[in-house]
């Protein structure tokens, strides 16, 4: 069902353009193949259903009816400039999004539910994200194959001190989004940021 808006009304977004996931825009978000779709539309910009379909080996009616989700919860819209013909072009409303604290601490069990799948399903993509790059690595030109990097570090840190880290950490990202490189020497890039307590071995 669309959300209950007044007219004219926009979805909350950050200061970075990010959608801000409130409870209602979360259940409406949390199914796996409705982040892919997304994820797909923000990456590599606007597309049919059946060109979705396409992408992520689904069938064009289940792309159809996930899509009309998505925009009901204004995570997508109608492309103006390309949909001309018959078929419905759809792209990205946000560059992002932000996930609040309070939908993993929430009363109910379903936004927590929608919570987890929410979470598990970005790891996932992460995971799958990485191992396609170590798998095509050596297709790429140096200094690309040698540019990426895959570390972790072990920090003894408060919880405000984490999120002080995850902070500037994002800060630093942000400073990269102005930057319009050669377009000849430039390609998309994708950052995954994953920081998280770890139960200590006691000796």
């Amino acid at each position: 069902m669309p959300e209950n808006k007044q007219p004219g009304s926009k979805p909350p977004e950050n200061a970075s353009g990010e959608r801000v996931l409130d409870a209602r825009a979360l259940r409406g978000l949390a199914h796996p193949l409705r982040i892919r779709l997304l994820g797909s539309l923000r990456h590599d910009g606007p597309a049919t259903a059946s060109q979705l379909a396409e992408r992520l080996g689904e069938s064009s009616g289940a792309t159809s009816y996930h899509l009309r989700q998505l925009a009901a919860h204004g995570f997508i819209e109608d492309d103006a400039e390309r949909g001309k013909g018959r078929e419905r072009w759809w792209k990205a409303t946000h560059n992002g999004t932000s996930f609040g604290e309070d939908l993993h601490t929430s009363a109910d069990p379903e936004v927590r539910g929608a919570a987890d799948l929410f979470m598990h399903e970005v790891a996932t993509i992460h995971t799958q994200e990485l191992a396609t790059w170590l798998g095509t690595k050596h297709d790429w030109p140096e200094p690309w194959a040698t540019s990426g990097d895959l570390s972790d570090f072990t920090l003894n840190l408060t919880a405000a001190q984490l999120q002080e880290l995850n902070e500037k950490l994002h800060a630093v990202v942000e400073t990269y989004r102005t930057i319009t490189p050669d377009a000849s020497d430039a390609a998309q890039v994708r950052v995954h940021l994953h920081s998280f307590p770890r139960s200590s071995q006691t000796r």
